[in-house]
């Protein structure tokens, strides 16, 4: 027995020794912030004739910098949130009508995490127009129009995929496949999501306002996953009566989704300006896509960004009684 545990002994040190001297030596580099940082803002459609562009809001960000290993844009809007990239590109399309400044800021990525901050200002024209047909199903006849969710229909609230070839079982359908809420499955966990309210108003010309009611709270996820001011920094989907209710302005633009079509939508949004409303779910994003409208029933899809960029949810409404 003695001998057993001696020769065990002995395996178990030459087999550290063994391992210790094998190990190979491996150098983190020097820890160089970045410098040098380069932004290239292409406008699509800039030329002397039309410096900011051809009206489609479309821009197109090309990054370098030495010792970066990865970036952070911020591209300027109030709907944002960051967009990260290791290949120094990214795009834009900007959908505030007429021309307007953005400051694109930029954070560098070097090793062990050491960061270099960038900031750059551009123009961008965009020529978008709401057809006034559009307008009037979304504010009413009379300029201001209060809509809610639509909890008697099956698909008034779901998540599917953002962008295809998530789940190759789904093909290229879009929608709540990933869940759809059938009527009235909220009511006990979620109640909020009923009971708030949406009152979208033209004050005039090209300035309209969104009012939201919620008198039972948001109905929203937490932390990283809302923008709605007051939630907390953690807990699960549900009604978060910290909030109760925000104001603030809308414009109507171009979708910014690349493969929605017009078989499976208007290709229109409603764009949120600031972080004080949401319509119906309040995902990150501010862009509410408008799938389907007519002046009774409108169906929005909105996407989610940073861990839920794959995720979109779904929301139909009608008009308050």
């Amino acid at each position: 027995m003695k001998n057993k545990i001696i020769n065990i002994a002995l395996s178990v040190f030459m087999l550290v020794s063994y391992t210790s001297c094998s190990d190979p030596d491996y150098e983190f580099g020097d820890l160089a912030a970045p410098s040098n940082i380069q932004l290239n803002a292409e406008i699509v459609g800039a030329d002397e004739e039309n410096p900011y562009g051809d009206g489609s809001g479309e821009v197109i960000f090309t990054l370098s910098a030495d010792d970066a290993i990865s970036y952070k844009i911020d591209y300027g809007t109030t709907a944002k949130p960051d967009f990260v990239t290791f290949k120094g590109q990214g795009s834009k399309k900007y959908t505030k009508t007429g021309l307007n400044k953005y400051t694109i800021s930029i954070i560098a990525y070097g090793r062990g995490g050491i960061a270099t901050n960038f900031t750059q200002e551009i123009e961008v024209q965009s020529d978008y127009t709401p057809s006034p047909e559009l307008i009037n199903m979304v504010v009413g006849d009379n300029g201001s129009k209060t809509w809610v969710v639509d909890a008697s229909v099956s698909g008034h609230f779901g998540v599917g995929p953002a962008i295809y070839g998530l789940d190759p079982d789904e093909g290229k359908v879009f929608g709540p496949g990933w869940w759809s809420a059938p009527p009235n499955a909220k009511d006990e966990e979620a109640p909020c999501l009923y009971s708030s309210s949406f009152t979208f108003t033209q004050v005039s010309g090209e300035v309209f306002t969104l009012d939201v009611d919620a008198p039972g709270g948001a109905f929203t996820k937490t932390g990283e996953f809302t923008t709605l001011p007051g939630i907390p920094d953690s807990g699960a989907e549900g009604c978060y009566t910290e909030y109760t209710g925000g104001t603030s302005e809308f414009t109507f633009g171009p979708s910014t989704s690349t493969i929605m079509t017009e078989e499976n939508s208007t290709r229109n949004s409603i764009n949120l300006i600031g972080t004080e409303t949401f319509i119906g779910y309040g995902a990150t994003s501010k862009e509410y896509e408008i799938l389907e409208i007519t002046p009774d029933f409108m169906h929005l899809r909105v996407r989610g960004y940073g861990g839920e960029i794959n995720n979109a949810w779904y929301v139909k409404l009608i008009p308050a009684e």
